[in-house]
């Protein structure tokens, strides 16, 4: 079970198409977001229906997937391990960011169109 000390899995829609970018070593790092929807009932309850966003960052092999199929709504799952880094601002402020490292991506459906149809 060591293996899961650090393991994360999300199904979601990219909230923007990944950015794709060449370290100065040459890997490939791909970046983009992606929403997670839960529903559950208030206090009263209604049905509420709350949007979570997750940073996703794809490296080498996974960077490239990212870059010919990935784009704004497309439904996908991932697995991954969750990464916090921190670093001091141009204010001189310390700034925590947390990120989903991935190892895998799964293509699910098709990308969702604004007027609620499927392509």
């Amino acid at each position: 079970m060591s293996n899961l000390r650090n393991n994360v899995r999300l199904m979601g829609h990219l909230g923007q198409d990944p950015e794709i970018r060449t370290t100065p070593s040459g890997k490939k790092v791909a970046n983009f977001s992606l929403a997670t929807n839960e529903i559950h009932l208030d206090a009263n309850g209604q049905k509420v229906n709350e949007t979570m966003w997750h940073n996703l960052v794809a490296w080498g092999k996974l960077a490239d997937l990212a870059e010919k199929y990935l784009e704004k709504g497309k439904e996908i799952c991932v697995e991954g391990k969750i990464a916090n880094k921190n670093y001091i601002d141009k204010n001189g402020q310390k700034k925590y960011n947390t990120e989903i490292v991935l190892s895998e991506i799964l293509l699910l459906g098709n990308k969702t169109k604004k007027n609620g149809g499927s392509e």
